[in-house]
């Protein structure tokens, strides 16, 4: 394990303490973006168009692929979702405030991904800026992350749900350089 990895390891305890199930490191190569991703949000997704964390507001595939590249490592971070969507909007508040520990304690560069659309407001204000900047982060699949092919890739079991009503995974990424 190399130096920059055992660094970051402190953070995976500090995830799981913060409420995620699962936390691994892993290599930012790892992580598969692919175009037809954000076709999910746009043909599938009530939140398509309707926040600045969804497209068409977020980064392309091929713009989320070159910040990606610029990064080494990134926390994967894994919570078994039961129901109800608090657990998402809270599993995106600890992904948020988990970037910032990681930036207060000098890595800079650090920048989160969550799961799902954003909540925090009832109405966002997409003619103009984000008015939660500091709290609101995208979905990895808003900005075009094969959020399966990434986690299977990582070791994390993960299946289609057939219906709304069905435990399912969510995932979340915090980039670390």
């Amino acid at each position: 394990m190399g130096d920059d990895v055992q660094k970051i390891t402190p953070y995976l305890t500090l995830a799981l303490e913060k409420g995620a199930d699962n936390a691994k490191i892993i290599d930012v190569a790892s992580i598969i973006t692919a175009p037809w991703v954000r076709l999910k949000c746009q043909f599938g997704c009530y939140g398509y168009g309707r926040s600045l964390c969804c497209p068409p507001h977020t980064p392309t595939p091929e713009q989320t692929r070159q910040v990606l590249d610029s990064y080494t490592h990134a926390l994967l971070l894994h919570l078994h979702w039961r129901k109800g969507y608090t657990v998402l909007q809270k599993f995106n508040e600890m992904v948020v405030a988990l970037e910032t520990t990681i930036f207060l304690d000098g890595y800079y560069k650090a920048w989160a991904m969550g799961s799902g659309p954003c909540r925090i407001c009832k109405t966002c204000n997409t003619t103009g800026t984000c008015l939660h900047a500091d709290r609101a982060r995208p979905a990895m699949e808003a900005c075009g992350i094969d959020v399966f092919a990434t986690a299977r890739g990582n070791d994390f079991p993960l299946r289609v749900v057939r219906t709304h009503k069905e435990e399912r995974n969510i995932f979340g990424i915090v980039l670390v350089e």
